[in-house]
């Protein structure tokens, strides 16, 4: 299983939010090289960037900030947030981005997410945010209208590969993954492969999801708050 240390942009800080709440924020470091570099330190070979900006409003302003992570940092990057157009997935790949991650655009317009899945197959993946059994999109503030396991049947008849899925009742609140949650999707979508986000906050955590058989898990809050040696982690997931 893969380790993928997160940062979470906005206004070009890192931060992060409690159960996606904008209101409620952290900043954790105003350059994201740094907490970048700590990352590649401790071993890891994947990032997960988020740009909350984008999430909730569509817009690239924090682009500049992931092309220097896709450049500087020797990392795998990941971006996701307000990811709405070719155009913006094109600029995003060009620019040495390892993959792409489709959220609110995947559940809005499936037949752009199709077209994206054939033309650039496993440099997209698809993030799938759940409250109470239901998507969210934009950033979390709405209800996508569909269900996760609707969504997750159309994505495999679609040809997706990855999936990244938040329990947004936990995410920021270092309560726990949703295991069951991930045990019942690797159940009914054996060919997905999934990465954990949302509470990872310890190192038993990480050997459960691993032995449950996930591709990945994200560390946020865990990691910024000294929950958990990064290093550690990635020893435990391998």
């Amino acid at each position: 299983m893969e380790i993928f240390p997160a940062i979470d942009l906005l206004g070009g800080q890192v931060v992060r939010l409690e159960r996606g709440d904008y209101r409620r924020v952290t900043v954790y470091a105003e350059d994201p090289l740094i907490p970048a570099a700590d990352f590649a330190a401790a071993g890891a070979q994947y990032l997960h960037c988020v740009d909350l900006d984008g999430a909730r409003d569509g817009t690239m302003v924090n682009a500049d900030c992931v092309r220097r992570l896709a450049k500087e940092s020797g990392l795998k990057v990941e971006i996701g947030g307000g990811i709405r157009s070719e155009k913006t997935i094109e600029a995003y790949l060009e620019c040495g981005i390892w993959r792409v991650i489709l959220g609110t655009i995947a559940v809005r317009d499936p037949d752009f997410t199709g077209r994206m899945l054939e033309r650039y197959g496993d440099r997209i993946a698809i993030g799938v945010d759940i409250r109470d059994g239901m998507v969210a999109v934009s950033g979390w503030i709405e209800s996508g209208g569909i269900r996760c396991n609707d969504l997750c049947r159309r994505l495999r008849d679609q040809g997706a590969k990855g999936l990244i899925v938040t329990d947004i009742s936990r995410d920021g609140m270092l309560s726990g993954a949703n295991r069951m949650l991930y045990q019942e999707l690797i159940r009914s979508y054996p060919e997905f492969e999934l990465t954990a986000s949302g509470g990872v906050s310890g190192l038993e955590e990480i050997r459960g999801l691993r032995d449950l058989g996930m591709y990945g898990a994200i560390i946020g809050k865990a990691y910024y708050e000294g929950r958990i040696d990064l290093k550690e982690a990635v020893e435990v997931a391998r």
